[in-house]
């Protein structure tokens, strides 16, 4: 039989939520708690309890840090409980309590899909079967309605995006992100491809599309002031090649196929594109 706080865990973890373990390792003296005393500690709440009080906050607040910094490495802190008067009241058990703050975050892989039309809905349906942390962006509010989103599977932890200026998501993604271009205005496709490439530290950054888009957008990543570098780092066409379906179905798995053969990989290189020679 588990204990509360390890079901609580697994239940955090599921939803990729980001947790620290506090754990009371060491008292001198009185204190509201005993060795071994255990709370969990999120970015909003907080399951257990290490004794309440300042000293509580104190640990919360420490450990709310460690996660907003994204630390791997666990610390220690010790809190004094002598009677005078800490920022969240005074606690005069008259000891002292050694804190062991550890961060156990499950970071998941992300995925950004910018478009929600026949293939976004098809490749977000696919995605969603993997423990993901799944962005679906568009600009047009009714396409992320849940009426018009696919079943999706509870494996991803699914972010609805909308906003006229859907390019403004790619600054929320971690390093290592993918983010797969399939909007339908190609004003849209340049704006989101350009501050994608205004990031070095994406993983993929594909765009859908035919031989004459694929050129004509050559030509404006060009003149947007992008260098041949820039270029290389976009995959166009999407998905495996040698697939000759192109219905929605066939390119969401055969891009599904190429992402999962990227986030498999302990480096986060960005893809190169393929397809056309140069012209």
């Amino acid at each position: 039989m588990t204990t509360p706080w390890i079901d609580k865990l697994r239940e955090l973890l599921r939803t990729h939520a980001r947790v620290a373990i506090v754990t009371i390792t060491g008292v001198r003296g009185h204190a509201p708690q005993a060795i071994g005393a255990k709370m969990l500690v999120t970015d909003e709440g907080s399951f257990g309890t290490v004794g309440g009080g300042n000293l509580e906050q104190s640990a919360i607040t420490e450990a709310r840090q460690m996660l907003e910094r994204r630390e791997r490495s666990p610390r220690s802190i010790t809190v004094r409980l002598a009677g005078e008067k800490g920022e969240w009241g005074a606690q005069c058990c008259g000891g002292e309590v050694s804190l062991f703050l550890e961060p156990v975050t499950r970071e998941a892989p992300q995925v950004a899909i910018f478009g929600m039309g026949h293939v976004g809905r098809a490749l977000a349906q696919v995605l969603s079967l993997l423990p993901l942390d799944l962005f679906l962006v568009d600009s047009r509010p009714e396409m992320l309605h849940p009426s018009r989103l696919p079943a999706l599977d509870s494996a991803a932890h699914v972010h609805c995006c909308p906003g006229l200026i859907p390019e403004k998501w790619i600054s929320s993604l971690s390093p290592g992100a993918c983010v797969v271009i399939l909007t339908h205005d190609h004003a849209e496709d340049l704006a989101i491809l350009e501050a994608a490439l205004a990031r070095t530290d994406l993983r993929y950054i594909g765009l859908i599309g035919s031989e004459a888009k694929r050129a004509h957008f050559r030509k404006r990543i060009r003149e947007a002031g992008f260098g041949e570098d820039a270029w290389s780092r976009i995959t166009t066409p999407i998905g495996l090649p040698g697939i000759g379906d192109k219905s929605p179905a066939a390119i969401a798995i055969a891009t599904a196929a190429q992402l999962l053969s990227l986030l498999s990989s302990p480096t986060s290189d960005v893809a190169g594109s393929e397809g056309l020679p140069d012209p």
